[in-house]
């Protein structure tokens, strides 16, 4: 370098070299940069005497300030790379976490009531051999509707029911899936007979007021298999119902209903006090659930011989059941992020879910 270099670039390159070895931070190391390669630096200023020199001399002159440059540049670039990591050394150093210090006082994590709810669903039908299936939000209007045998003049495809999405390219509309049964389709199509799964997840339908969201969770049950009654519906409900609240005299009754997925429909009810709000006792009955025989067009829509195989479905609200079980009045706190309400029904994380609470 020195053979090509004059003087003055010798010097340049030192005292450069020199402030960037001072540099204790990336402010001082920017005043650096400026003051050599920047408009008026000084590196600058000798590239653009350049033209001023003799011919003869030029071309040696413009390779060694050429050489400069990049050394300079290459300089200030590793100054600044190493201040960078200087600098996040000393950050993670300062907020470095120690594990071993005590949780906060007012700061343990809760679980939220629907989350534990779906969790002991999950492992009451568990217990009874279900899987858990899963499906997407946004549907097709054939696997929330057509599949399931709901006419097109049925007022649950109303846009005042029902929320749309606009269609990709123009195309038909997408819904926002007003239950969980396009599950049960998606599983029918993708599945062979016997078949066992519940459909725990979002819904959405347009209504808003003390006991209704405009989203809200629901848990769908399918059976699929040869030879299956009523007698098996009735079983497996009546044996969750207790189960999950906890009573092992529940009383619990089957009305005949009208479902167009289903037939014959039933309602599901259990006794309670009108008076108290207590479950299993008063002589009273309360709605809790809606099932029946899944429909002989809805399995052969999706692909099922129904002179082969039979199958009850059922389906509840989740939100519903947490509210009768734990006693909550009103709906709409599931949904308001107050820290206050969740640490007064919030569960424990360290406390799973297991069969004995209620099997």
């Amino acid at each position: 370098m020195r053979d090509i270099m004059t003087d003055d670039l010798l010097t340049l390159k030192t005292e450069t070299d020199a402030a960037l070895a001072g540099a204790t931070d990336l402010r001082a190391w920017d005043a650096i940069r400026v003051a050599v390669l920047g408009k008026n630096g000084s590196l600058t200023g000798l590239l653009k005497e350049l033209g001023k020199a003799p011919p003869d001399q030029r071309r040696e002159r413009g390779a060694a300030l050429n050489q400069l440059k990049d050394a300079l540049s290459t300089a200030i670039e590793g100054r600044r790379t190493a201040l960078e990591n200087a600098a996040m050394d000393a950050r993670l150093a300062a907020e470095r976490l120690d594990p071993s210090l005590p949780p906060r006082p007012g700061r343990t994590g809760l679980i939220h009531p629907i989350s534990r709810t779906m969790d002991e669903m999950a492992a009451i039908f568990g217990a009874m051999g279900f899987s858990v299936a899963e499906g997407p939000d946004a549907e097709g209007d054939w696997y929330n509707f057509g599949a399931l045998n709901i006419p097109a003049h049925h007022p649950a495809r109303a846009d005042h029911d029902t929320f749309y999405l606009p269609g990709e390219n123009g195309g038909t509309p997408r819904v926002l899936r007003t239950h969980t049964s396009p599950v049960q389709t998606r599983t029918m199509l993708t599945q062979e007979p016997p078949l066992r799964i519940i459909a725990p997840g979002r819904t959405y339908r347009a209504d808003h007021d003390a006991t209704h969201s405009p989203m809200f969770h629901q848990c769908e049950g399918l059976v699929i298999d040869r030879n299956i009654t009523l007698g098996h519906l009735k079983g497996c409900l009546t044996d969750f119902l207790r189960a999950f609240f906890g009573i092992g005299s529940l009383p619990v009754r089957f009305r005949s209903s009208y479902f167009p997925f289903t037939e014959p429909s039933m309602e599901v009810d259990i006794g309670w006090n009108r008076k108290t709000g207590e479950l299993g006792a008063g002589g009273d009955w309360l709605e809790i659930l809606g099932s029946g025989m899944v429909h002989p067009r809805v399995l052969a829509n999706c692909g099922i011989d129904p002179r082969e195989w039979q199958g009850f479905a059922f389906g509840m609200g989740v939100e519903r059941v947490t509210m009768l079980k734990h006693g909550i009045p009103d709906l709409r706190p599931f949904y308001e992020s107050d820290i206050r309400w969740l640490r007064h029904y919030g569960f424990n994380p360290l406390a799973p879910v297991t069969l004995h609470e209620g099997i």
